[in-house]
Order: structure tokens, then C-alpha cells, then sequence
């Protein structure tokens, strides 16, 4: 009997999704639950599971074609045994000895997803220059990211809600993703990832369509800096996860967002909705590019329960695990570009959403204090919001209220 493996049903804002890469072949034996597929929508990547036991009989839709939801990619033959034979198998097995050695000389032959070919041009590596590790010699993203540590390059990490990088650590290559510098003039040409469109669409949107102004402020990180020196081990002990900065910032915004409910508003049509609760997106990086998780009634969750949350999207986004539920919604957002050095920046908002924070790198600077120059730990924050709904009165009070909660974290933990 014959089963169809077919598109999952795609959310209503999604409108196609591009084939990302199959994990068999004709001919393969297929479990149930299996992942078959994987599909790339313009923000998460989905896997298609077998339906049932059986072999795998048929592709219709290959790698890098373009389908809609509930659309045929295979078929199955449930219950079936894929053939072995013993020439066969002294066949692959002499075919995978050559592979082997060829790659150990000379790379690999094997096939790419589009997600790897990108990810190898962001990253100016040859495909010759990788050996595959997957079935058939295929080059897989563990596999370029192996590369471009082995040659002191650095991988991509998905951990943007980590505590800032030091001083000096170094700075990415500004020439990483272009092709290197030999003199021939060289240009490399690279399809846009359906992640990137859609982030150049959102952006170029909310730039268009907004009246978007940014308001600054500075934070004093001493007193968060000894309270985490002081606890985190008892935290950490306590509650299975480490105390960081983000954490503080989600509970600090959350209370900001309940004393000035415009931020927390949104524009639809010739509305303003007012959020009764707050969800706030955590901006993380991740090799497929900027994924916004949604942290879900953060007036509810205790500094361990955010700092537990932000840990598992990381960490899924690193994985490419995160799914459409993860990233939709949110009333408010937090991008922290001090993890890549950022002194400051002007965050662009994530429409229909009326306000965005900026973290940024902690840096110690001279300022006055009781009439005296000392160096304190500072960080700058920002605030960009849209002016036709937040006024800079509330604007300017509303990055001040986030200032004296991080600057006195008892506060947000006395809630007053």
C-alpha cells in the first residue's frame, strides 16, 4: 500500500516554503516518525516526519523547489523491505571506501542544502575545501562549521542573550562571507535565504511605514555586576540555570511596559490595541540569520523562569528547532548587540510592535559621582519607538523607569 508525504499545513502569514533537504533516497528503508524532509519558510525550518514503516518509493518535489502546504513531496510503499543484496552491498561499500579517500585529498563531492551553500558562502569557504560526514559524502552545517573553526575562522554560536564579550576579545574578519582579496576582481553571487528576504522585507517595512525615533539613556551595570558576583553560584544551584543580565532587563522592561501601556500597544488600522499582557521577543542570532522567540507572560515568570527560557530557544535556535509558535506574536522586543561589541545602535522596530529595546556592550567609562570622576561599568541603552503612537514624554520615562530598576535590582524583586 502507498502513502503520500506532503507539505505540514503552513501558518496562515506563510504563504510557500522551499524544499531544504531530503534525509533519504528511492529505495531507502523509512521508519515511522523518521524525518524524511526538511522545509525552510521564511522563518523556521520544518521537518516532515514518515507517516509510517515502510520504503521510501518516490521524490517528487527535489531540494530547492518552491511548495505550498498540503502539496505531494513523496511517496511511500508502507510495510515494504528495502532490497539488499550482497553484490550491493560489496558495491556501496567499495563506492563509500573510494569516497572516503577521495575526500580525504581532495574534499568532497557530496551534496549541499541551500542552507549549507549559504552558510559556506557566508563564510568564504571553498566546497572542495570541506569533507562531508553524511550519508554519501554530504556536507552538512556541523561540517562547515568545523572547517571554519579548524582554520581559526568562527562559527556561528545562536547565543545572543549571553553575557556581553570581553574587552578584548577579538573581532569577527570584516571580510568574512567575500571572497578573498587575490587581486583578479573576483565576485561571488549568493541567493538570498527565504530568512533573509523576509528580514529585509520587515525592516525595509517598518522603516517605511513608521514613524520611528530613537531615545538614549545609560545604565550604571556595578550594581547588577555585584549582585550577580555575589548569587550566581546560589542560583545557579538553586534553580539549574545561570543568572545573567537578560533576565533582568526582561523583568525591568516588563514592569516599564505595565506603567506606560502605550509601549505595549499596537496600531491596527485606525485602532490602537492595548495589550493586556506582556510577551516579550528575545532577538537571537542563529547561522539561518535573526530568529525573534516570544518569552510569554513575562509579568508571570520569575528571573529563573526567563533565564531558563532564553537558555532553551539558544539553544534551538542554534539547532534550527525552533517552531512557528516560538516566533509569532510578542508585544515588545529586546535585541542585545553588545554580545557582538555594539557600543550603540539605533534597533529598528518589529512591526506591528510600537517600541524596541537596544542593549549594548558594557564598558567602563569615567563618570561624576558626588562631585567626583570615578570609572563605573556602563552600558548604553536605546529605545526606538513609533512616534505615532508613543509620545517622547513617555518614551524618555519609560527607558529611565528600565535605568533605576537594573541600576536597584531590588526593586523589580520587591516589586516597587
Amino acid at each position: 500500500m502507498s502513502t503520500e508525504i506532503k507539505v505540514p499545513v503552513l501558518p496562515e502569514s506563510v504563504a510557500d516554503a522551499t524544499i531544504l533537504a531530503w534525509q533519504k533516497k528511492p529505495g531507502d528503508a523509512v521508519k515511522r516518525d523518521e524525518v524524511l524532509v526538511e522545509v525552510e519558510t521564511d522563518k523556521v525550518v520544518l521537518e516532515v516526519p514518515a507517516p509510517a514503516d515502510g520504503v521510501l518509493t518516490s521524490i517528487v518535489a527535489d531540494e530547492g523547489a518552491t511548495v505550498v502546504a498540503q502539496e505531494l513531496l513523496g511517496t511511500i510503499d508502507v510495510g515494504a523491505v528495502a532490497e539488499s543484496a550482497p553484490v550491493a552491498a560489496a558495491s556501496t561499500a567499495a563506492s563509500s571506501a573510494s569516497q572516503t579517500t577521495d575526500q580525504a585529498t581532495a574534499g568532497t563531492g557530496g551534496a549541499t542544502s541551500p542552507s549549507v551553500r549559504n552558510m559556506m558562502a557566508e563564510h568564504g569557504v571553498d566546497r572542495d575545501q570541506v569533507v562531508g560526514t553524511g550519508k554519501g559524502g554530504r556536507i552538512s552545517k556541523e561540517d562547515v562549521q568545523a572547517h571554519v573553526a579548524s582554520v581559526g575562522g568562527s562559527a556561528p554560536t545562536g547565543l545572543a542573550a549571553s553575557p556581553a564579550p570581553a574587552a578584548n576579545t577579538p573581532a569577527p574578519a570584516p571580510t568574512a562571507g567575500l571572497p578573498p582579496l587575490s587581486g583578479d576582481r573576483e565576485e561571488r553571487r549568493v541567493p538570498m535565504s527565504r530568512l533573509r528576504a523576509r528580514i529585509a522585507e520587515r525592516l525595509l517595512h517598518a522603516s517605511q511605514s513608521t514613524a520611528m525615533l530613537t531615545t538614549f539613556n545609560e545604565v550604571d551595570m556595578q550594581p547588577m555586576k555585584e549582585l550577580r558576583a555575589q548569587y550566581k553560584d546560589q542560583f545557579e544551584k538553586a534553580h539549574g540555570v545561570r543568572l545573567g543580565f537578560m533576565s533582568i532587563f526582561v523583568k525591568a522592561a516588563t514592569e516599564a511596559l505595565k506603567r506606560y501601556p502605550d509601549i505595549n500597544a499596537s496600531i491596527d488600522g485606525d485602532d490602537v490595541v492595548y495589550h493586556g499582557f506582556c510577551d516579550i521577543g528575545i532577538a537571537v542570532s542563529s547561522d539561518r540569520g535573526l530568529v525573534v522567540p516570544v518569552l510569554r507572560d513575562t509579568e508571570l515568570l520569575s528571573l529563573a523562569q526567563v533565564e531558563a527560557q532564553i537558555g532553551e530557544y539558544a539553544g534551538r535556535a542554534k539547532d534550527g528547532k525552533l517552531g512557528m509558535d516560538d516566533l509569532t506574536g510578542g508585544t515588545f522586543t529586546i535585541t542585545n548587540g553588545g554580545v557582538f561589541g555594539s557600543l550603540m545602535s539605533t534597533p529598528i522596530l518589529n512591526p506591528p510592535q510600537s517600541a524596541i529595546l537596544g542593549m549594548h556592550t558594557i564598558q567602563d567609562r569615567p563618570v561624576a559621582r558626588n562631585g567626583e570622576v570615578v570609572i563605573k561599568p556602563m552600558m548604553y541603552i536605546a529605545l526606538s519607538y513609533d512616534h505615532r503612537i508613543v509620545d517622547g514624554q513617555g518614551a524618555v520615562g519609560f527607558l529611565k523607569t528600565i535605568k533605576e530598576l537594573v541600576e536597584e535590582p531590588a526593586k523589580i524583586l520587591l516589586d516597587i
